[in-house]
């Protein structure tokens, strides 16, 4: 049996007389890496890790330092894509400023044999937890390795709070200055630059060779936070419906939220079946493919109105606009539904600039039809508008964001935990306009992609069409602004931004988007081969189908022949 061989590829016997513990007793406390080390200092072993600890001075933004709590072999274990390889996993946290905040819990996933690079993951809703480092990147293959698998060490943290049970709806923290600034982006650096330290101290290594982000949500504002604040310290981004202007989107769906709130608004679950049923069949067949997916979802919002509308022969409004029972829609129910799909106007300056919140893509969209067996659809059903309609006190069953928004009310705007979130007006709320634009200057990232583009950084977009939690147009919004300040063809030079048909808020049971967004990247980064012909798979409506994705604003029309579930029967269209 061949010795395991050291990060210097010498073996551990020849390298006893220089340092006997760097080499460890198990394969698991032996790195190896793609490169050469040139480094003097010698690789730690995973036991080493242990109460290490993380110098103040190594981390770019006022920290007390951290300390590693954890350190540990995990073996190898999986098969195929689901294989996971031999890892020290670590466990630590960065101490605040302020003693009165949280600290910053983060996670590190070294692979024994490392391919000297890095991914830092990004978190969802408010945070308070550490995402799975030995997981995937948002949206990603279910045939291809994970990140980790790949041999990449990963990382995340909980951006600077611990949740309580509201989970990643918990806005408490908020009550805390330094841990507000964590969330809104802080913690982001923080926690780049202790896992990077520690990441040097394992592999004896004065830098990684590229270093990439990957969140979707809240991570994927996280995302373009990281890349447009420190841009030298990342080479790519993969940012899945990212919720990048967080104030604005907040207000957006306050606006829907007090809606659904209005007497007899809030429809049932047989209504959203019947109103999604409707949308598709007027809709389904914009794109000449009927597959039950729109994918002209422009064309679909400008023709359909459920107020005339009909299916299967009936008006979908109630007789008389009062509700009826399940087979129609009251005129109240309507005029939610019509909310949800319009502008948010601020009227009142935030800091951030921004003015508004476009609506919503709520034609077409799965609002939570509970009557679907798929095993998919609690989860898309608790992100969508739940089983109760919001009121005070706000239910936990209540629409994702108006629990969201209850918190956020609460906690980070009045600071009031009894305050009633239903009577702030998010387009005018009055004398909480002054503290909502200072949490703009937090929340919103600004559209400023030049350094990062100068260094040579590239940045993957993507949103699914039916999201009703973050907008794709606020996305396509993101992206336009780009064109608007670089010109499409600077742009064009490290973004791509892709919508998918079907696709909801980060799960759908209509297309379950897979995309392996991460060798693209790569190849991208680091071969110069910009992604061209990418395909995204459904794994849920109709497993194994797939479609082209295609570069905004183009999208998939079918070409009159071939097997519908094949992307190479698309064409991107205008």
């Amino acid at each position: 049996m061949k010795e395991p061989r050291s990060k210097f590829g010498v073996s551990c016997s020849a390298a006893v007389a220089m340092a006997l513990a760097a080499c460890g007793g198990s394969s698991g406390d032996s790195v190896q890496a793609s490169s050469p080390n040139t480094s003097a200092a010698l690789p730690l072993a995973c036991s080493q890790l242990a109460n290490t600890a993380i110098p103040a001075a190594s981390i770019g933004l006022p920290t007390s330092g951290g300390t590693v709590t954890a350190a540990s072999v995990v073996p190898a274990s999986g098969t195929g894509a689901t294989a996971i390889p031999e890892h020290c996993l670590v466990t630590a946290s960065i101490s605040p400023v302020d003693k009165t905040a949280p600290n910053i819990q983060f996670r590190v996933a070294l692979p024994t044999v490392w391919n000297s690079k890095v991914v830092m993951f990004g978190g969802g809703g408010f945070d308070g937890s550490i995402p799975n480092v030995t997981g995937n990147v948002p949206a990603g293959p279910t045939d291809k390795s994970t990140p980790l698998g790949r041999g990449y060490a990963t990382f995340a943290s909980d951006s600077g709070h611990q949740a309580n049970a509201f989970g990643s709806q918990d806005g408490s923290f908020a009550l805390n200055e330094e841990a507000a600034r964590n969330f809104g982006g802080d913690a982001l650096k923080k926690t780049r630059d202790a896992a990077i330290h520690l990441i040097k101290a394992r592999y004896a290594v004065e830098k990684v060779q590229k270093s990439y982000f990957a969140g979707g949500s809240t991570g994927g504002r996280e995302a373009l936070a990281a890349i447009t604040r420190w841009p030298a310290d990342w080479d790519g981004a993969i940012a899945w419906y990212p919720a990048w202007n967080d104030a604005a989107a907040l207000l957006g769906g306050h606006r829907m939220n007090r809606a659904l709130a209005k007497p007899g608004a809030y429809p049932n679950t047989a209504k959203r079946d019947l109103i999604y049923k409707a949308a598709i069949a007027a809709c389904d067949g914009l794109d000449g493919a009927a597959d039950g997916l729109i994918s002209n979802q422009q064309r679909c919002n400008a023709i359909f109105d459920p107020a005339t509308a009909s299916f299967n022969g009936r008006p979908l409004r109630c007789e008389g606009g009062t509700d009826t029972g399940d087979t129609c829609l009251s005129d109240a129910q309507i005029s939610a539904l019509k909310t949800i799909n319009t502008d948010t106007r601020f009227n009142f300056s935030l800091a951030s600039g921004e003015t508004h919140y476009p609506g919503y893509n709520v034609w077409g969209a799965d609002l939570g039809i509970t009557t679907n067996p798929s095993p998919l659809q609690p989860t898309v059903t608790f992100l969508a508008l739940g089983t109760t309609q919001p009121a005070m006190p706000m239910p936990r069953t209540a629409p994702y964001v108006s629990v969201l928004l209850d918190q956020w009310i609460k906690y980070s705007v009045t600071r009031d935990p009894n305050f009633d979130s239903l009577t702030l007006d998010p387009e005018n709320p009055g004398p909480w306009a002054g503290r909502i634009s200072e949490l703009s200057t937090l929340l919103d990232t600004r559209v400023d992609l030049n350094a990062f583009a100068a260094k040579g950084g590239k940045l993957l977009l993507a949103h699914g069409l039916s999201d009703v939690l973050v907008s794709s147009r606020a996305t396509e919004e993101y992206y336009q602004r780009l064109q608007s300040q670089m010109g499409p063809s600077e742009v064009n030079k490290f973004v791509r931004y892709y919508e998918v048909p079907g696709y909801g808020h980060a799960v759908s049971t209509s297309f379950n988007a897979s995309w392996d967004s991460l060798t693209s990247l790569e190849n991208w980064t680091e071969k110069g081969a910009s992604p061209a012909n990418e395909v995204v798979a459904d794994t849920a409506g109709v497993p194994g189908r797939t479609r082209p994705l295609c570069d905004y604003p183009k999208w998939p029309k079918y070409n009159g022949t071939g097997d519908i579930n094949r992307a190479a029967s698309f064409t991107c269209s205008n």
